[in-house]
C-alpha cells in the first residue's frame, strides 16, 4: 500500500531515477524498441529537457522518498500551437492502479490549460494496453496518424483530446 503520495515538478537529482522508470516500464511491456523513448538521450536529462522553455513541465510523483514513476507535458515541435503532448507517462507497477496516474494526468491537464493549450495529444503503443484504456477513460480519441514531428516513430497509436 502505497500512502502520500506527492506530486512536484522534477529536479536534476531526478534525472537518473526517471530514467531507470521509464525504462524499466517499456521492458516490461516489451516496448524498449528503436524509434520511443528506450532510446531518446534527452531521456536521461528530462529536468534539462523540461528546463528548456516555459510551456513544458514534468511531475515526478514518490512517496516516503521513492520516485514512484512521472508525467509531463512538452509543446512538441510542430504540433499545433494551442496543443501540448502529454509525455514520459510512466508509473512503477506498485503505483498503478492506486490513483497516482489519474491525479498525475489531472495535473498536467490542468497545468496545460494554465498555460494557455486547447488540447493535448499523446503517442502511446499498442504495448501499453492497460495505458491506452486509462486514456480512453479521461476522454481521449484516437487519430489515424501522428501530429507533429516528435521523432517517436515507434509509436502506432496517437490520441487528442479536448482540454
Amino acid at each position: 500500500m502505497i500512502n502520500d503520495v506527492q506530486l512536484r515538478p522534477i529536479e536534476p537529482r531526478d534525472n537518473p531515477s526517471i530514467a531507470k522508470i521509464i525504462r524499466q516500464c517499456l521492458e516490461e511491456f516489451g516496448a524498449n524498441k528503436p524509434g520511443t523513448v528506450y532510446f531518446d538521450s534527452t531521456t536521461d536529462a528530462l529536468f534539462e529537457l523540461f528546463s528548456e522553455n516555459d510551456l513544458s513541465t514534468y511531475f515526478i510523483a514518490s512517496a516516503e522518498d521513492k520516485i514512484l514513476g512521472g508525467g509531463g507535458i512538452f509543446p512538441s515541435p510542430a504540433l499545433p500551437e494551442d496543443t501540448c503532448e502529454l509525455v514520459k507517462m510512466y508509473l512503477l507497477p506498485e503505483a498503478r492502479g492506486t490513483g497516482t496516474g489519474a491525479t498525475l494526468i489531472n495535473l498536467c491537464m490542468e497545468t496545460a490549460r494554465q498555460k494557455g493549450f486547447r488540447r493535448m495529444y499523446i503517442e502511446t503503443m499498442p504495448e501499453l494496453r492497460k495505458a491506452i484504456s486509462v486514456y480512453e477513460k479521461f476522454g481521449f480519441q484516437y487519430l489515424n496518424g501522428p501530429l507533429g514531428d516528435t521523432g517517436h516513430f515507434g509509436c502506432g497509436v496517437w490520441m487528442i483530446r479536448e482540454l
